[in-house]
């Protein structure tokens, strides 16, 4: 980003946190009209620097979404003068950026006006690596930093920061179309949507940095566009599965902090509180997916199973432990990972005892990916604390707090470490 103008703190913290929210839907609608992620995030970034200037004097307008929309494509004309290798491209867009006509209205069944579902399915072509296509969305639709994808993805942030430019440098000089596709290559980016998407709830059901613990945005965003991706393609299983998920996970949002933001942790959780429409919701896409699934469950309906077994819990100690040992074993036959074997770990503490789950968590101890990752010392001091090991567990608790990005998660996790001394 380019330097910003001298901006009261207050006001400028203020600008920012507007900015993020609408970030994502700035970009995809200019990506509309400049076909081009990488000049689309440029415009963006200008439009910032915009309400850095006006808003403070000028307040921050109805409608601010719009407000950074408008600046942003107007800035199309100026980025034409000062930048002369995309003279090409924006010259005809700079002359007639002010009369563009609204686009056309979808003209067929599998047509869909979604500009930020076109701009999921742009930034998962095949042409991008895997790594590439989700750090990209991540950056666009998300909203993210590097600094947060890096630690969501648990890599260095040069990485990611390379990821990125390369990933819209790939775009531009293959023409990737900015659209919804159709038949056989829609069905072949389908698994990277998926991904993208869960990672992007994933990041507002637990954001890996900042104050707040949420950013219900990000959850919202997904959800609908999880949603909108089982209205399009309703004999896919493993959408239902994703959509079921996430309205489980989405379900307990209000009983996930206490009234000033602390995290409430899963077994202390009002369950009153969980949002009774979105759990039924979670059940009826699961149905579907299994009703439409040809084989075994895909890994998006084994975690919405998961998901369900709690939601179908009237309190924690009624929860079917060994059921979800079992789906974690399923998962990580499936789709393998250090983390689906973490979690299983958990389940296993819950339905055999804490000690053969820390067999399951030191066996995880040297896996590369978990190094930096503050869940692993959490989940080995909380099954420290039950085996009557205080000490150990107040290092592990005091080691998690200094991996965790997020504040509220380190406010929690260090209250854990002193409560281990009582």
């Amino acid at each position: 980003m380019e330097q910003q103008p001298a901006v009261a703190p207050r006001a400028s913290a203020a600008i920012e946190t507007v900015f993020r929210l609408e970030f994502p839907r700035v970009v995809a609608a200019v990506t509309r009209v400049v076909r081009d992620v990488g000049i689309a995030e440029e415009l963006a970034q200008d439009a910032l620097v915009a309400a850095l200037e006006q808003w403070p004097g000028d307040g921050v307008p109805d409608n601010p979404g719009a407000w950074l929309t408008t600046t942003a494509r107007r800035r199309a004309v100026d980025l034409v003068r000062r930048r002369e290798n995309y003279a090409r491209k924006l010259q005809e867009i700079g002359r007639t950026l002010e009369t563009t006509a609204p686009p056309q209205e979808p003209s067929g069944p599998d047509d869909i006006d979604d500009d930020l579902l076109r701009l999921v399915f742009t930034t998962c072509h095949p042409v991008l690596s895997p790594e590439a296509r989700t750090a990209l969305t991540l950056r666009l639709l998300g909203g993210l930093t590097t600094a947060e994808i890096a630690r969501a993805f648990l890599v260095p942030e040069p990485t990611v920061a390379q990821r990125v430019v390369r990933a819209k440098r790939t775009l531009a000089t293959k023409n990737v179309a900015f659209e919804v596709p159709y038949g056989p290559d829609r069905e072949a980016r389908l698994g990277s949507v998926l991904d993208v998407i869960y990672l992007i709830f994933n990041e507002g059901y637990a954001a890996t940095a900042g104050d707040d613990l949420l950013r219900p945005a990000l959850c919202e965003d997904a959800l609908r566009l999880a949603r909108q991706l089982a209205a399009l393609m309703p004999k896919e299983p493993e959408v239902h599965g994703l959509v079921s998920l996430l309205e489980f996970q989405a379900s307990r949002t209000a009983a996930r902090t206490a009234p000033d933001g602390t995290p409430v942790l899963l077994r202390d959780q009002n369950r009153r509180r969980w949002n009774r429409m979105l759990v039924g919701r979670g059940i009826t896409a699961l149905d579907r997916a299994g009703a439409i699934a040809a084989g075994a469950p895909g890994p998006y309906a084994l975690q919405a199973a998961i998901a369900a077994c709690h939601a179908h819990a009237p309190a924690y100690e009624d929860t079917d432990w060994a059921a979800i040992a079992t789906l974690y074993g399923l998962l990580a036959a499936r789709a393998p990972s250090p983390v689906v074997e973490l979690n299983r770990a958990v389940a296993v503490s819950m339905a055999d005892g804490p000690a053969p789950a820390l067999e399951i968590v030191d066996t995880l101890a040297a896996a590369p990916a978990l190094r930096d990752y503050h869940l692993l010392p959490s989940v080995r001091g909380d099954l420290l604390l039950r085996l009557g090991r205080a000490g150990e567990a107040r290092a592990e608790f005091e080691r998690a707090a200094e991996l965790t990005g997020n504040a509220r998660e380190r406010q929690l996790l260090l209250a854990r470490a002193e409560a281990c001394d009582a």
